[in-house]
């Protein structure tokens, strides 16, 4: 049995927390909400994840100091607020092994998770975890595979062990930037292919443009370094093709809106909005082609409108696939 804590209590966070207590480790599941996590710890109930009640076993709580002793952490923050979090709440303590688990790249920076945990808490040790898993899927016990990322193979080893659960299956690699830049990239053609449908344009486009997306973020995800094996795994090719396809994904539910120019609603949690424009950025330095990543990002933005982001898309150059 091992300690384990759970950095951020939203929806994937608890269901994470919430599995691996029922496989039978010690955990202890941090938010900043005083009166949320209290409220938790007494019902054993979260408004993230309405239809499941946690582990009586499972601790929550709003201390960071009740982390001190865990054996590996799991930080579950929105992308886009995790170094603000580091930054805010005292780490200092903390020297057990943390993996970045939000799925998405720091928009001024264009920073990993991984790269902004080594600038904020150097002592740490890091890596990631990724894949295809919804949370209330996770938390219900329904069969989930994901990939840890870890460079040192003996401690991908051990946090392999530790974190893999009767439902929960990890596969190890040492490639952590690939393992980032897949569940990062994702985001954007899911928001792609929710438009698509929102837009009522049918089956076939959905179909094309996820397969010309994978296209596009092996073009970047290999510019960058990550290793193709990678790519085409759960972290990559898996995580794309269930988030692009089902409206569970917080991604596609948001693109359809906007293919269906209905109201948007809350965007905070729809981590493809800002890794739109961070990727856009991160093509033009790289120098590689991304057409439908920057449609994506110039729709968001307002810049373009989703039958002009159409026309461009469909009017490119004829080519050979590949």
């Amino acid at each position: 049995m091992s300690n384990i804590g759970v950095i951020g209590a939203g929806a994937f966070g608890s269901a994470l927390a919430s599995v691996l207590a029922n496989g039978g480790h010690r955990v202890t599941l941090w938010g900043r909400d005083t009166r949320q996590m209290a409220w938790l710890s007494e019902t054993h109930k979260t408004a993230y994840l309405p239809d499941i009640t946690l582990p009586e076993g499972l601790r929550a709580t709003a201390e960071l100091s009740d982390l001190s002793g865990s054996d590996a952490l799991l930080m579950v923050v929105p992308a886009q607020v995790t170094r603000a979090v580091l930054q805010a709440e005292n780490f200092a303590a903390i020297r057990c092994p943390i993996l970045m688990c939000a799925k998405g790249i720091e928009l001024e920076s264009g920073a990993s998770q991984t790269d902004i945990l080594r600038d904020e808490l150097p002592q740490c040790v890091t890596g990631a975890i990724s894949g295809p898993g919804f949370a209330g899927e996770i938390a219900s016990g329904k069969p989930t595979a994901l990939t840890l990322g870890v460079t040192d193979a003996a401690l991908g080893a051990s946090l392999q062990k530790m974190l893999s659960t009767p439902t929960m299956r990890m596969y190890l690699t040492d490639d952590v930037k690939g393992v980032q830049l897949g569940g990062a990239l994702k985001n954007v053609y899911a928001i792609a292919c929710g438009i698509v449908r929102g837009a009522g344009l049918g089956e076939s486009a959905q179909a094309a443009l996820l397969t010309r997306g994978f296209a596009e973020l092996k073009a970047l995800a290999g510019s960058m370094g990550a290793q193709a094996e990678t790519l085409s795994g759960l972290s990559g090719f898996g995580d794309l093709v269930l988030s692009c396809t089902s409206p569970q994904s917080r991604n596609y539910s948001f693109g359809h809106q906007v293919g269906s120019a209905s109201d948007f609603g809350q965007t905070n949690t729809v981590e493809g909005i800002a890794t739109a424009k961070a990727v856009a950025a991160l093509a033009g330095k790289h120098r590689i082609e991304m057409p439908i990543c920057t449609a994506v990002s110039a729709v968001l933005q307002q810049q373009l409108s989703v039958e002009d982001a159409l026309h461009q898309l469909m009017s490119r150059p004829l080519k050979r696939e590949g």
